[in-house]
């Protein structure tokens, strides 16, 4: 599985979350979810494949770790993404947040749409 595949389930996302703050085993993984340990351990295992966890061995019990270096190409596909597009500022926004109360309030009261939002539905 790849790194794309492998962080698009939310339950991954989370055993990744936690194990940023270090290691950690199944059943404290799973203490730690409304989940099975064996989801956790299936969880874990399409982690690994991926190359995000792998397990060292102390004694009897085995410790995830996370391999941060494969969430490189995530990372570099977010900054591409970002960097095509502007940012939305807090004024479009606010502006937007205005529209929307404007249009509400209008329908509220049965007052038609300006001519330039009648024309924008009719091509609906």
């Amino acid at each position: 599985m790849d790194v794309f595949g492998a962080i698009a389930d939310p339950i991954r996302r989370e055993l990744l979350r936690r194990l940023s703050n270090g290691p950690a085993r199944v059943v404290d993984l799973a203490a730690e979810h409304d989940v099975s340990r064996p989801a956790i351990s299936k969880h874990l295992r399409i982690l690994d494949e991926a190359g995000l966890v792998h397990a060292e061995v102390h004694g009897r019990e085995r410790h995830y770790v996370i391999d941060v270096e494969p969430l490189d190409a995530v990372q570099q596909l977010l900054h591409a993404l970002a960097a095509r597009r502007p940012p939305i500022s807090a004024q479009h926004l606010d502006a937007l947040d205005t529209e929307a109360h404007r249009a509400a309030r209008d329908r509220r009261r049965g007052t038609p749409a300006p001519k330039s939002l009648e024309l924008e539905e009719d091509s609906a």
